[in-house]
């Protein structure tokens, strides 16, 4: 692999690659960064981003509630709400691929908790693992939840039922070098969900380098249902199903206004609904979407 995400596409290591847009960092810096396309795997990628030494600062904010759980502000509220609702929703996902009510799940990038203690409640065995610091002190605060660093991915043994990404890969430097670890920790019959940004959606059409799922510098990669299934294949992983993830159109409608007009609650409604019928028939133009997967042999 090269030694940056810049010489070439840092998903399929292709050199047909451009430029696609400028997107500002809304959330913490001010700063400005290239986002660019290759043509053979369709991802989208940032350019130059800072290194996984710098990174750190661009998370060390109130405004990045996955890590703080901040509950001020009205789109704070939302997410808290919807979060919620979507716990229940993801569990009963995972046991329907699995066909498991328990067993041995995998949290990659478990933030705040939420979620783990979801399955913990249902009688799963979680094994959590988280990278920041301020979210894992949250997580034990919150949820009794103790993640493990994100590093310890290389050290685990045994096999796992489920893994779950969720909102996670695009943020991860060593994407390869993840998945092969996925592949290695998965179970023959064990299913592997990654919930990601599609930009292939309404939403994004609308608001372009408005677009919050782009948040960049921390989303390194911006995925296509393509460039996903072509990722995972390199990886002897295979997509079996997509998954729309509704609410996400709302809440990245409501922070992409936010950064273009400076806030129009209807109008993002507006959009959100609008993208969300754009993607009725189709879990692929979804604002979010969630890919399961397992072993291609």
């Amino acid at each position: 692999m090269p030694s940056t995400l810049t010489e070439v596409c840092p998903l399929c290591n292709s050199f047909d690659i451009s430029f696609s847009l400028k997107a500002k960092d809304y959330t913490v810096s001010g700063e400005e960064f290239e986002i660019w396309k290759c043509k053979n795997c369709s991802a989208k990628f940032t350019k130059n981003p800072p290194s996984e030494n710098e990174i750190g600062r661009y998370y060390n904010s109130e405004k990045y509630i996955s890590h703080s759980d901040s509950n001020s502000g009205f789109i704070n509220k939302v997410y808290h709400f919807v979060r919620r609702l979507t716990l229940r929703s993801k569990r009963k996902l995972i046991e329907s691929y699995t066909t498991l009510r328990n067993g041995n799940i995998l949290d990659i990038g478990s933030g705040t908790g939420a979620f783990a203690a979801e399955m913990k409640r249902a009688g799963w065995a979680v094994t959590a693992l988280e990278p920041d610091t301020n979210a894992a002190k949250n997580s034990a605060k919150l949820h009794n939840i103790h993640p493990l660093p994100t590093s310890e991915l290389f050290n685990i043994s045994g096999k796992f039922e489920a893994i779950t990404m969720w909102h996670v890969l695009e943020h991860v430097y060593a994407v390869h070098n993840y998945l092969n670890e996925v592949k290695r920790l998965l179970a023959q019959n064990g299913r592997v969900f990654i919930a990601v940004p599609n930009f292939l959606c309404y939403d994004e059409t609308v608001y372009n380098e408005f677009w919050a799922a782009y948040d960049v510098p921390r989303h390194l990669y911006h995925f296509s249902p393509r460039s996903m299934e072509s990722l995972l294949a390199a990886h002897g992983l295979k997509v079996i199903e997509m998954k729309p993830m509704w609410f996400d159109s709302f809440y990245v409608s409501m922070l992409s206004e936010k950064y273009k007009t400076g806030g129009n609650i209807i109008k993002a409604c507006f959009t959100g609904a609008a993208s969300n019928l754009k993607a009725l028939n189709d879990s692929g133009k979804c604002s979010s979407v969630i890919y399961i997967a397992a072993h291609i042999n």
